[in-house]
């Protein structure tokens, strides 16, 4: 797992993806918000093709979230296991794994703000529902920094969500 670092400490958003399927849950970093929004614009139907959009633009965080769901899958399925509930309520942002949304208690450590805020991104809805956003606001048209292996490169990709998408509030 990437340590986004004591120095970035502030600088993490916990972001929920809903899709026909269920929903997931996951900290990133704040350039996160754009590059979702970049993946959203492309019209994702499920999480998978969302991360599969997202890859384009940071490659590295992506695949840490997928990491973070094969594992959580691997120990739970219909509900946390007894062992594995400490991966999931455990305070610290910086390290937090991502995971399905099954129960009760995924449920409530979802709707847990990280520093920067909690942001849902409803594939079904085609909605942003920035629940809380303490970094900037988010346009419908935008751009941001390719990553390589974590670090911004000169690279940049532009995003404009179709008029079928809403950001709230």
């Amino acid at each position: 797992m990437r340590h986004f670092g004591a120095s970035v400490a502030a600088t993490v958003f916990r972001f929920n993806i809903v899709d026909d399927s269920g929903a997931v849950s996951f900290v990133g970093p704040a350039h996160g918000l754009k590059v979702l929004a970049a993946a959203c614009s492309k019209g994702p139907r499920s999480t998978s093709e969302l991360l599969d959009y997202a890859r384009t633009y940071d490659p590295d965080w992506v695949e840490e979230i997928r990491l973070g769901l094969m594992v959580f899958n691997e120990h739970n399925v219909e509900t946390v296991a007894p062992d594995y509930a400490p991966v999931v309520t455990n305070g610290d942002d910086q390290d937090h794994r991502a995971f399905r949304i099954i129960d009760a208690v995924t449920r409530a450590r979802s709707m847990q703000p990280a520093q920067l805020g909690l942001v849902v991104m409803n594939l079904r809805e085609q909605r942003i529902i920035q629940i809380q956003n303490s970094y900037a606001e988010l346009h419908r048209k935008g751009r941001g920094r390719i990553r390589s292996r974590g670090v911004p490169t000169r690279s940049l990709f532009h995003y404009e969500l179709p008029e079928t998408w809403s950001i709230v509030p």
